[in-house]
């Protein structure tokens, strides 16, 4: 992405990955999904084959949801979790997925000498102990302090699947950078302005992705709707993307959350869906 530029312009092409877990992205479907019944002589069979693709992303979500998701049991005190051999599921998923840089801090600090260090800190489950409610994921004084002392040596910065605000209310340290949103929303550190004004954190700011608000808001308020009847289950608008939280779902259910959220996505075809620890989210699409 070419960030010399007023409006950012991508520069590089992007790679096609393979679809998730038989989830295809809009541009790849061989026709459109879009809601509606078909008025051809064939329709009863395109009808049958629409039904089909449907039960395939369906099941490609679910399936998704479920390896990205392993059930896990937390202690009340945050980073005394279950040994290992309680849950190997659970073992075998973080140790391919996102291993423990504690067990590989000498590989790391090997790897770095002789090169300048930025440190790229997740929130939720690093800074803050993974909590049922999203909006009690506290972080304490003392990991406050730690990441203080972190960024007096290190350019250091939060990124997130939340909303930048929201994790600048958690943290509230401005000697940091904060990317929510997955990077779509943007700002640098506003330690050295003596005036911490609004128009100065406007300054700061690289939104890429602003012209998709109004869609994502319409997304947020279309999932709220359908998952209302859904015991445990919660939306939030992190502003350039919607998280679907179905940690407090009864597993038996995650098939019908499933189901309504691809209902929903195929009315908007220019999103992106990707899976997180219990949780589901939609990107606008570049």
């Amino acid at each position: 992405m070419d960030l010399s530029n007023g409006s950012p312009v991508i520069t590089d092409p992007m790679a096609m990955g393979q679809p998730l877990m038989g989830v295809l992205p809009s541009n790849m479907m061989p026709f459109s999904v879009m809601p509606g019944s078909y008025s051809s002589p064939a329709g009863a069979g395109l009808n049958v084959s629409r039904r089909k693709i449907e039960e395939v992303l369906v099941n490609g979500l679910l399936e998704a949801m479920k390896s990205s998701s392993p059930r896990k049991k937390h202690n009340l005190v945050f980073g005394q979790e279950n040994l290992p051999e309680e849950d190997p599921a659970y073992t075998a998923w973080t140790a391919t997925t996102c291993p423990s840089a504690l067990a590989s801090f000498k590989q790391i600090v090997a790897g770095a000498q002789g090169k300048k260090i930025a440190v790229f800190l997740d929130y939720d489950g690093t800074l803050s102990p993974i909590v049922d409610d999203p909006d009690k994921a506290v972080m304490s004084p003392v990991m406050r302090a730690a990441v203080r002392n972190v960024a007096k040596h290190f350019p250091a910065a939060i990124v997130s699947g939340r909303s930048r605000k929201k994790v600048l209310e958690f943290v509230k340290l401005k000697e940091l950078c904060y990317a929510g949103s997955h990077g779509m929303d943007i700002m640098t550190s506003s330690a050295n302005y003596e005036h911490n004004t609004e128009k100065a954190k406007e300054a700061n700011l690289f939104q890429p992705a602003r012209e998709f608000l109004p869609m994502i808001d319409e997304v947020s308020k279309s999932l709220l709707e359908v998952t209302s009847g859904i015991e445990g289950a919660s939306i939030e608008n992190n502003k350039f993307c919607v998280s679907v939280h179905y940690r407090n779902v009864d597993e038996k259910d995650w098939e019908l959350v499933a189901r309504l959220v691809n209902e929903v996505l195929e009315a908007f075809p220019g999103l992106k869906v990707t899976n997180g620890r219990m949780m589901s989210r939609r990107f606008c699409r570049f």
